[in-house]
């Protein structure tokens, strides 16, 4: 499998992995954000002196595409550019959403129809969310929710969905229904890009480095309640 470097800046929290042969091999995190514009840096520096010292031919850039903060993506996508521009190699977009489910579905013992309720905060009650099956299919898209407790009460009434992102703990108890879970201290980890950015590169799904733009939370149009209308 290829050698790829993964960089994940859409929350507070920096994180860049190398990623060969279906596993992590290098991983750094940093916490104390946000301060991707002080860390991503050093990471990349470390990571690329990982691998250049091993020898290693890197062959892609996975960056987290959003939804996330707009200065977060900025700083990661721009910073994956470069890199692609640099070393001549391919760029590939993981989307945020997508990416905050693997550990759900590594790590957790869910029944066959749990759907997964990926969440971004954004403010007040308003989450950027997405719905996927466990084979992270999309049952409904992306998009901007002002929740209450009939957000999801349509996909609730027939399936159990897993909430989690740094949006679900506000709104749990908001959604309130039997078939809600919350699963807590779900974060987008670029140590868990690596089986979203290898099946990519499996399939070819690259981005024009040229060209290729975050998915910003400026983007979506908050879904209002008819009631707050």
């Amino acid at each position: 499998m290829p050698c790829i470097l993964n960089i994940e800046t859409s929350t507070d929290v920096c994180s860049v992995a190398v990623s060969q042969n279906g596993a992590c091999i290098f991983n750094r995190e940093d916490y104390s954000g946000p301060n991707h514009s002080v860390r991503l840096g050093v990471f990349i520096d470390e990571a690329l002196a990982y691998i250049d010292s091993r020898d290693i031919p890197l062959e892609a850039v996975a960056v987290s595409c959003g939804p996330g903060s707009y200065t977060g993506l900025r700083i990661g996508v721009s910073m994956a550019k470069g890199i692609c521009y640099g070393r001549g190699v391919k760029l590939i977009a993981v989307p945020t959403l997508e990416l905050l489910a693997v550990p759900v579905l590594l790590y957790n013992d869910l029944e066959d129809d749990t759907l997964l309720c990926p969440m971004l905060d954004a403010r007040r009650m308003e989450v950027y969310a997405g719905i996927y099956d466990r084979a992270l299919r999309e049952v409904r898209p992306v998009q901007a929710d002002i929740v209450d407790g009939d957000t999801y009460r349509e996909y609730l009434d027939k399936n159990k969905i897993c909430f989690f992102g740094n949006g679900a703990c506000k709104c749990i108890e908001t959604i309130n229904h039997p078939n809600a879970t919350l699963i807590k201290d779900i974060k987008p980890l670029a140590a868990n890009m690596f089986p979203l950015a290898d099946k990519r590169m499996a399939e070819g799904r690259f981005e024009d480095v040229a060209y290729f733009v975050p998915f910003y939370l400026k983007d979506f149009v908050a879904k209002t309640p008819k009631k707050l209308l």
